[in-house]
This record gives structure tokens, C-alpha cells and sequence, in this order.
């Protein structure tokens, strides 16, 4: 157990970073303080590393170290209590001493004890004549070893050490890195980052226990992850619920994955939160010096991250996969830019047909951009990032207003249309969205039905109260509502009959290879039409393709559809030009392209 509690010690010791580290004014202070107050001419803040004692800041000394043998400071340490020798003459442990025989005879120190009970070394003072110490002497010279130790955490850990972990943070592993490229330039390395939770996890743990917990959590990880690496290796903590170490130069990779996995299975074991959490470790090799710390941290981080998603929760560092992840960030940043830009973002309009009558009874808004760089970025690619963002509001207001505006300028121009715009599940949150939209729709002499506002079923099943809330304050107003992507949510029978909406339009991945009125293609489209039908709906197709798919449709009684068959999205003007020489064309074929 000592020899447990001895290594512990050392570590704290060692991850502070304090050893054979500069001369400090902010510790030589506090050091002539203690001098000055005993009227001594030796004073010291000495360090017990494992064979030495090490002075941080001395007076009256011109050696920075000392064996620890036999050094007073050393039993300071180990006991972490106040030590006081009147006479080393008369002291049968240290007449002996070292310090002893080179004319010591008056010693005095308190302890430098860490936040878990590890002593660290002394705040010392010593003479050459033998002399009692008073009792304010001793209060001030334990006061100074507290404010050592305030020094130690407020220079050496603000920055450098996590108060919760102990181990050196991400600006320290960073500096590290960098040493590491300029004193071992060009050697083999694997840079590991362990992440002990999912940031929704730990949010989660946050509001049902308190941040102790998670804390708790993170004390946990840092002990066993300190225990698996062993006392010569250093680890760091670099993010919340995050660890990062480098393996020893020159190992395998697959030997030293294995020996990953083994040590995420110990430290799994090890956690009291392990049900309700998951870890994932991202792995990068790299060549000492031959990438920045900074982009060396954030691709393992990267892989981290992947790992939750790899059967066994060990990733590789994947260039394409970091490729993806740094354009979609780079998209997001630029979005914001293009909503205020005024030329990048356009509506496009895609024609709703009545199967029926061939006739085109209205159209969806659907939102394109155009890079100044990259050219055309694909809605789906963009679309799902920023629904995630706060940049949702904002892009969502873009597409109502200028829906509304064309709506507008249409009517003005004497074309009645229904035209559809689609809002995302971030937008439920919006206490004023149902306001706002009645307001843009009032302010251009619009009626409230000639907009449809689509939603899609993932997003009503995400927030089924909110979404519910929604979309009856827009039916009660006399909006439009259509339930986008049907089929593809998890919703059930007993909440779609509660939802206020009139329309539900099947989602593309369904009628894509419908071919023939057979098959399980035609047998699932049925039933989902028959099912709409029953529940209150009107039905909408999407991703139209053939003429046969259109027939069959209309057989099965689907009383719209939209897809490239009818027409693709089209710019304002084209759509205008379309739908004029559509209606010519109608009575004689309703349902040709």
C-alpha cells in the first residue's frame, strides 16, 4: 500500500511540471519571506522527487539538490505534517545526517500537500545555531506553504493542470508535441485521444446528478488511464471528458491497437457511469514534427469521434472521412455569409401535378446555393448541417420570405398558385413562427391558404408536443400543412390521426423503382395510400420518374405527385413559362411530360 501511495505521489509530482524548472520571483518571494520572518539565513520550497530532494527556489543555498536520504524534508513529505528539529546534535536521526554534518543544526518546515492528500515537499528554513521556533513563527510558516501551493496551482496549473483530473491540459500536451517534433524528428508515433462520453451523455449525467458526478466521472477515467500507462508516461486531458497520450516510438500498429482495445475494456470496467456512457478511442500515427500539434490533436479528436460509430469503438485517423468533416464545417461557416449576401441563395420551384386532371395546382420552394467557390453545393449536403445550428431561424425566415415574396409578385401578375415551404424540427422551438409566418403572408395581401408549410415526419417524431403545438396554431390560422418524407419517421397510427395536417406526401425512396401494380414496391405504396386516405389525408408522391409510376399512382388513387417526370425544379421565370405551356397542353395530355 505505501509503495501504491508512493507512486501515486510521484505522479502528482511529476504531472505538475515542476522540476528542474527556472527560477521564479513569484516563489523566491514567499521563499525570502520565511528567511526574513525567522531571522534565518537558509530558506527553501524543496521538492521530494523519488531519490533527491529538488529546489524549486532557494535563499542561502548555492545547490539546487540534495539526496533525499536522510533530508528533513523528505519526512515532511511522506507524513505531510510540520517538522521541527531544535538540535541536529541532539536528534538521533539526523545528527547524522547529511544536512547534520555539514553544520546544520536548526530545521523548521511545513508541508506542500495537493487537493488528494499527496505531499509534495517543504517549504523549509534552517541555522547554524540551535533555537526553538514560537508558535507564530510556525502559523507563518505553514501560511507560506499554502500560498506555495496557491503559486503552484495558479502558475503551473491555470492552463497547464485540470484541477479534476490532475493531468497536464491540451495547451501542455500541445507545447509537448512540439518538443517532441524538434527532439525527435522524423520517429513513428500514434497519438491517442480517449473520449469518455458523448457530449449529450454528459449533459444528461449533468442534469440528473450534478456536475460532481461528471467530475467523478472524469477522476475516474484519469486514475485508470494513469494506471494503465504506468508512472514514466504522461497523459493529458483535453477536453471535457477527453484524455490524449503518444504510445513509445516505433510500435506496431496492429499489436499496439490490440493492446488499446485491452485497456478500453479495463477502463470500461473501471467507470461507475459505464451504462449510461460509452468510450471511444481515436488513433493517429505521425511522423515527429511532420504536422502541427494543433491539426496533429485535431485529427485524432477526429477519429475519436468516428470510433462511435466503428464496431469496437477504435478508429484509425481517416484522411477522406476528416476531408468530409472539414468541408461540412467550412460550408457552415461560409452559409452565414451567403444569407447575407444577397446573390447566393435562390429558390427553385418543382410543379405539383393532379393525377386526375394533368393540371398543375401548385409548387414547392426549394432552396439552392451557390458557392462563390465550390459552384453548386447540394441541399443535401448543406441542409442537414445547418438544421442543427442557430443558423436555422435565420435560413428558414430567407425561405418564407422570399416564398412570399414570389407568391406576391405571382399574384400581382394574376397567377394563383399554392406554392409550399419547408421548415425544420429547430424551428418548432420558435414561440413566434406561426405569428411571423401570418404576418409575412398579412403584410403581402396574401390569403393564409395560398402557403403550405411542409414538415417533415422525423421532425414531428423528434418534437411530437412542440411539433403538435405548431401545427394546429397553423391550421387554426388557415395555413396549409403537409407532412414531408412520409414513411420514412417512426411515428405511430395513434399520434398521425392527432396531427392537424391535410396533406402527407410519400417519400421518393418509395416510388423510385415502382414499375409495375405488383411486388413490394406497389404492395407498401398501396397500403400507405390507403392508410392516408383512412386517417383524413390527402396524398402527395414524390420522385416521380416514368409515365408508369405516374399511371399506377393515379390508379391507386394518389391525388398528386412531383418529380422529374412532371418537371424539375425550375428558376421563377421558367416556372412561369412552363406552367403557361402546360395548361395549353392539358386537356389533351394530362399526365405526359
Amino acid at each position: 500500500m505505501r509503495n501504491h501511495h508512493e507512486t501515486s505521489r510521484l505522479d502528482a509530482l511529476h504531472q505538475l511540471k515542476l522540476l528542474d524548472t527556472p527560477a521564479s520571483e513569484s516563489f523566491d518571494r514567499i521563499t525570502r519571506m520565511a528567511s526574513q520572518i525567522f531571522g534565518l539565513p537558509v530558506a527553501a520550497v524543496s521538492l521530494t522527487d523519488h531519490d533527491r530532494q529538488w529546489f524549486k527556489s532557494r535563499v542561502g543555498v548555492d545547490h539546487y539538490s540534495i539526496p533525499r536520504a536522510g533530508a528533513p524534508c523528505a519526512e515532511v513529505t511522506e507524513t505531510t505534517r510540520l517538522l521541527v528539529i531544535e538540535d541536529f546534535l541532539e536528534d538521533s536521526d539526523y545528527a547524522e545526517s547529511p544536512l547534520g554534518r555539514a553544520g546544520t543544526r536548526f530545521y523548521a518546515g511545513a508541508p506542500l500537500v495537493t487537493n488528494d492528500g499527496y505531499g509534495l515537499g517543504a517549504l523549509c528554513v534552517l541555522g547554524t545555531e540551535p533555537r526553538k521556533a514560537s508558535s507564530a513563527e510556525l502559523a507563518a510558516l505553514t501560511d507560506l506553504a499554502a500560498m506555495v501551493m496557491s503559486q503552484i496551482k495558479l502558475q503551473h496549473a491555470f492552463g497547464r493542470i485540470d484541477p479534476v483530473s490532475g493531468m497536464p491540459t491540451r495547451n501542455q500536451f500541445r507545447e509537448d508535441l512540439i518538443d517532441l517534433g524538434r527532439d525527435h524528428a522524423g520517429e513513428q508515433y500514434f497519438a491517442v485521444v480517449v473520449d469518455l462520453a458523448r457530449e449529450d451523455q454528459i449533459s444528461r449525467i449533468t442534469r440528473a446528478m450534478g456536475a460532481a458526478r461528471v467530475d467523478r466521472m472524469v477522476h475516474e477515467g484519469a486514475q485508470a488511464l494513469r494506471a494503465a500507462l504506468g508512472p514514466d508516461r504522461s497523459a493529458y486531458q483535453i477536453g471535457t471528458a477527453q484524455f490524449a497520450f503518444i504510445s513509445p516510438s516505433g510500435v506496431e500498429q496492429s499489436e499496439y491497437i490490440e493492446l488499446l482495445r485491452t485497456g478500453l475494456e479495463t477502463m470500461r470496467a473501471s467507470s461507475s457511469v459505464r451504462f449510461v456512457t460509452n468510450v471511444a478511442i481515436g488513433v493517429r500515427s505521425f511522423a515527429a514534427g511532420s504536422v502541427s500539434a494543433d491539426d496533429l490533436i485535431r485529427g485524432a479528436t477526429s477519429a475519436a469521434q468516428d470510433a462511435r460509430d466503428t464496431e469496437g469503438s477504435i478508429a484509425l485517423y481517416s484522411p477522406a472521412r476528416d476531408t468530409a468533416h472539414r468541408r461540412q464545417y467550412g460550408l457552415l461557416q461560409d452559409f452565414g455569409a451567403a444569407l447575407e449576401a444577397g446573390d447566393q441563395l435562390r429558390l427553385v420551384y418543382q410543379p405539383r401535378i393532379n393525377l386526375s386532371t394533368g393540371d398543375c395546382i401548385g409548387a414547392e420552394a426549394l432552396l439552392r446555393w451557390h458557392h462563390p467557390l465550390l459552384g453548386d453545393v447540394s441541399p443535401g449536403e448543406f441542409i442537414p448541417i445547418i438544421e442543427q445550428t442557430s443558423l436555422a431561424r435565420p435560413t428558414t425566415q430567407w425561405v418564407l420570405d422570399t416564398a412570399m415574396d414570389q407568391l406576391a409578385a405571382w399574384k400581382r401578375g394574376g397567377l394563383a398558385i399554392t406554392l409550399s415551404a419547408n421548415i425544420s424540427a429547430a424551428n418548432l422551438s420558435e414561440a413566434d413562427l406561426c405569428e411571423r409566418i401570418t404576418t409575412g403572408l398579412t403584410a403581402r395581401e396574401l390569403s393564409f391558404g395560398d402557403l403550405e408549410i411542409e414538415l417533415t415526419e422525423s421532425a414531428i417524431m423528434d418534437h411530437p408536443d412542440q411539433a403538435l403545438d405548431v401545427l394546429q396554431s397553423l391550421k387554426d390560422a388557415g395555413v396549409g400543412l403537409a407532412i414531408d418524407d412520409f414513411g420514412t419517421g417512426q411515428s405511430s397510427l395513434a399520434y398521425l390521426q392527432r396531427l392537424p395536417a391535410q396533406i402527407v406526401k410519400i417519400d421518393q425512396t418509395f416510388i423510385r423503382d415502382l414499375t409495375e401494380a405488383t411486388g413490394s414496391d406497389f404492395v407498401l405504396v398501396e397500403t400507405m395510400i390507403s392508410l392516408a386516405h383512412r386517417l383524413g389525408y390527402r396524398v402527395v408522391a414524390e420522385g416521380i420518374e416514368t409515365g408508369e409510376a405516374a399511371a399506377i399512382l393515379k390508379e391507386l388513387a394518389c391525388e398528386e405527385a412531383q418529380g422529374f417526370w412532371f418537371a424539375r425544379p425550375m428558376e421563377a421565370a421558367r416556372f412561369v413559362a412552363w406552367l403557361s405551356e402546360r395548361r395549353k397542353a392539358a386537356r389533351s395530355m394530362p399526365c405526359a411530360a
